[in-house]
């Protein structure tokens, strides 16, 4: 026996026209309210008034920020700020015995680590490290000035240089 399993479980139903049923209420209450303030307000007020309060209407129907609607980001900020705010801070005392096993276990830490510091080294220093590196030769650069313009040294996009034997076709 086959059994038919919904999809879009987080998708509201479009009941009326493009709207979902809380869209709807949103707009329906904007406009009836404007509806009521025609009777009872002058032309000018009642203008000055409908322009907001359908834009608010509006938004509260249709608009998301970061994919969460507008009443529920409305309704979050006033909790946020009604709801009063505690904070407890407690001082504790650390015990000197507790710093040195604390350094202790820094210490032993670092020496687990398989390559050391070898990596930020490299990073940093200017000079080779021996072994790990290769130099440059600048016994290169001592030879006769034909074998001289043969060479010739270059930067690399990361920034190291490199020599390589110059070739020019002509």
């Amino acid at each position: 026996m086959q059994f038919q399993v919904p999809q879009f479980i987080e998708t509201e139903d479009k009941i009326i026209g493009p709207f979902t049923l809380k869209q709807f209420v949103y707009i329906a209450m904007g406009a009836g309210l404007t509806f009521f303030l025609f009777f009872f307000l002058n032309l000018w007020l009642w203008v000055f008034l409908t322009i907001p309060i359908n834009t608010i209407t509006i938004s509260l129907a249709i608009a998301k920020i970061n994919g969460i609607p507008l009443p529920k980001i409305v309704a979050s900020s006033i909790n946020y700020f009604w709801q009063p705010k505690f904070y407890l801070w407690k001082k504790t005392k650390i015990k000197s015995s507790e710093i040195q096993k604390g350094k202790e276990i820094e210490k032993s830490t670092e020496s687990k680590k398989p390559l050391g510091d070898i990596w930020q080294r490299l990073l940093t220093s200017k000079t080779p490290i021996p072994k790990r590196e290769k130099t440059t030769h600048p016994a290169i650069f001592n030879q006769s000035k034909s074998h001289q313009e043969q060479y010739e040294v270059f930067r690399k996009i990361t920034g190291e240089k490199e020599i390589a034997r110059r070739i020019d076709y002509k």
